[in-house]
């Protein structure tokens, strides 16, 4: 369950998350999808679109502007060929991957993040290895299929945060995935997944499409309370309701609505 909202001051709402049960809540039907051939297939040519509209892009910029550290090292997971992170924090990023492909002679496996503290390096990890070229603010890229491969690779250094933006209903292993990001998060690290109620519906896991929006913002937080996460919160960034800002299409336009747009964060507790 989730405590009351409490107001921020840029208009959107940051909940508490409590677990609402004694073991973990879903099965293994839970987890089959529509479709159930290899996601390299699926995602094998690459998409250079976005899935969420322009408002809720401007809002989650504004999100990772104001939550996501400007030092250290971030993991996005289930990346693509764009983070959606501020102007801000592309410029550095993209300054710390200058520098690494400079010395990377002397700095040795770049996913070993030897580079320092004083720059922010940010990982992609996705599916499509044309998709992850393309993003310009990744220092590293790793090709990994999380579903058959949960666990981060054993070269991942110590990392400051780690976001996912609308994937986190694609993976059918969400515990080991969410445990495994834990292991490598330093204490205090957040991590931050995005929700909307856009997807590929045959490769989403079969429980996501039969809930309903709220049941799937829990859901997500069962899924970190049972990986090890704690400090669980619900931060609405957009309810899908009202119109924010600039109205994406006509029908956006005439209907008011844009795309909803959540962010269910976590904390790894000092030991």
């Amino acid at each position: 369950m989730a405590s009351a909202s409490t107001p921020t001051q840029h208009g959107q709402s940051v909940r508490s998350y409590t677990p609402r049960h004694d073991s973990f809540p879903y099965g293994p039907g839970d987890f089959k999808r529509a479709d159930e051939s290899p996601d390299t297939d699926f995602y094998a040519s690459p998409r250079f679109v976005t899935h969420i509209d322009d408002n809720a892009i401007a809002l989650l910029k504004d999100y990772y502007l104001r939550n996501l550290p400007q030092s250290g090292r971030i993991l996005d997971f289930c990346s693509s060929w764009i983070s959606h992170f501020p102007r801000e924090l592309e410029e550095i990023a993209i300054s710390a991957k200058r520098s690494l492909a400079t010395h990377a002679n002397n700095e040795g496996d770049l996913a070993s993040g030897s580079h320092g503290d004083k720059s922010l390096e940010v990982v992609g990890m996705g599916i499509n290895a044309r998709e992850l070229a393309a993003n310009p603010i990744l220092s590293n890229s790793i090709l990994q299929d999380l579903n058959t491969n949960p666990k981060l690779p054993a070269t991942m250094a110590p990392l400051d945060a780690s976001t996912c933006v609308v994937s986190i209903d694609y993976l059918t292993k969400p515990i080991d995935v969410l445990s495994s990001v834990l292991e490598y998060t330093k204490p205090g690290g957040k991590i931050h997944l995005v929700v909307s109620n856009r997807c590929f519906p045959t490769k989403a896991v079969g429980r996501w499409l039969r809930v309903s929006e709220e049941e799937k913002l829990h859901m997500v937080g069962d899924y970190l309370w049972w990986a090890g996460w704690r400090d669980i919160e619900i931060c609405t960034l957009n309810d899908g309701k009202t119109e924010i800002g600039a109205a994406s299409g006509i029908m956006d336009w005439f209907s008011g609505r844009t795309d909803p747009l959540w962010v269910v964060r976590a904390t790894k507790l000092e030991p």
